[in-house]
């Protein structure tokens, strides 16, 4: 798949989410076989520029390329600056986020909240795509509500403002994450545009991204919770797309390294309190991908402070529970 001029290595794209794809997970997800791993929303207020959360955002050392920064705001001309530091500081392409269902994200009308207003849809996109000269793409949802599913629209007027790759998530705002993601419309909205399309939304395995496809006519797939404690499925996904037959799962030493490799570098990058923290909810995530695990233990892990102990209290979890699952 191409957006502008990059081609990505497979048609297997880690979403954006907050609290999530930060530097480290998104790194991490590109080795598993990401095509392309979204920053988390970085907000186009001028308020927010310097916060803390926001210079941990605008951080890509050592990303492998091309590196993808999703943008959220209701304003064109604070977009349009956001999209311009962004591409300054190594973003080689812009995404723009009207999808975010979330409540304090749509009550400043951001977001998917943006998808009622087509008109202001038209202003932001065609600002961003004139303030940098770099490749800008744009997440949305199928609309507001399922009485005012407005995506083929929207794609028209992404198309007219040289948006250059558009992700549908089949749901609308109205559905936050419930029930099933429906794909007729992502299907619609490829029939009518001729840019790149990415559909998203309840895609967790091979198959399953191999049925999307198919049903919709996607050029590639976009992979969100069903990445959360196992980034290794990006690599199955790719690979079932590429020839059918995903590789092996990964060996426990394999899952071993990732867990613990993960944690080091959650550590590393924000500070051992912060990093112990934000790892808690990782481990809770891979725990939850092994069966039988014994929920005590895990618990006992979100009550440790120091990151030394952490780590060894996860490696030695691990170590238990593979020589439990050998026996």
């Amino acid at each position: 798949m191409q957006i502008g001029p990059h081609t990505l290595s497979s048609p297997v794209i880690l979403a954006p989410m907050a609290g999530v794809t930060d530097l480290p997970f998104r790194s991490l997800c590109r080795r598993f076989g990401a095509g392309l791993a979204v920053s988390e929303m970085m907000a186009a207020s001028p308020a927010l520029r310097s916060t803390r959360k926001s210079l941990l955002r605008q951080d890509h050392r050592g990303e492998p390329g091309p590196v993808s920064v999703q943008v959220v705001g209701a304003d064109p001309k604070d977009m349009a600056e956001a999209a311009r530091r962004n591409a300054d500081l190594g973003a080689d392409i812009i995404d723009i986020n009207m999808g975010c269902p979330a409540k304090k994200v749509c009550n400043v009308a951001a977001g998917s909240a943006l998808l009622r207003d087509e008109k202001r849809v038209a202003s932001i996109l065609e600002a961003v795509v004139q303030a940098v000269p770099i490749p800008v793409t744009l997440k949305i949802r199928t609309g507001w509500d399922p009485s005012s599913r407005n995506a083929v629209t929207i794609g028209k007027i992404a198309e007219s403002a040289g948006i250059q790759a558009l992700t549908v998530h089949g749901r609308t705002r109205a559905c936050g994450f419930a029930g099933a993601a429906e794909y007729s419309t992502i299907a619609h909205v490829k029939n009518v545009i001729g840019i790149p399309v990415i559909a998203n939304g309840d895609i967790d395995s091979p198959g399953k991204a191999e049925a999307v496809l198919r049903a919709t006519g996607a050029d590639a797939v976009m992979i969100g919770r069903g990445a959360w404690g196992q980034p290794w499925l990006l690599r199955e996904i790719a690979a079932g797309l590429k020839d059918g037959l995903p590789p092996s799962p990964p060996t426990l030493d394999e899952i071993r390294r990732t867990v613990l490799g993960h944690l080091e570098a959650l550590y590393s990058f924000y500070g051992e309190l912060q990093g112990v923290r934000i790892a808690r909810k990782h481990i809770g995530w891979y725990a939850a991908r092994m069966p039988g695990l014994d929920a005590q233990p895990v618990r006992g892990i979100f009550s440790l402070d120091n990151a030394r102990q952490q780590l060894s209290a996860v490696d030695a979890l691990l170590k238990f529970q593979f020589e439990k699952t050998a026996a």
